[in-house]
């Protein structure tokens, strides 16, 4: 089974910017879509971007279109979610995910980084 491990969180201004990253170890992720989900204090998981294992099919909800930036690069095993202008209300506990090769089925979860965004 995959490992992930996320990092890049942090306290960060709003309007600031942050970089996640996603190592994946004990196999190759390049099959296989990934994707990034936040849990808010009190809240549920939710999806945040996704991506399918040729990096060609994207997908963000709709609260960080045209902020957030999603990417992998496979012959290092990582991924990516850039994240651009950063409100308060994008505080929350970062999760990177494995999905299956159609892009659902998200069965392998990392611990997850904090992001924290003041006003």
């Amino acid at each position: 089974q995959v490992q992930l491990e996320e990092s890049g969180g942090g306290l960060v201004q709003s309007g600031g910017s942050l970089s996640l990253s996603c190592a994946a170890s004990g196999r190759t992720i390049s099959d296989y879509y990934m994707g990034w989900f936040r849990q808010a204090p009190g809240k549920n998981r939710d999806i945040v971007a996704t991506i399918s294992g040729n990096g060609k099919k994207i997908y963000y909800e709709g609260p960080v279109k045209g902020r957030f930036t999603i990417s992998r690069d496979n012959a290092k095993n990582t991924v990516f979610l850039q994240m651009n202008d950063l409100k308060p209300e994008d505080t929350a506990v970062y999760y990177c995910a494995e999905g299956d090769v159609y892009g659902g089925s998200w069965g392998s979860w990392g611990r997850g980084t904090q992001v924290t965004v003041s006003s």
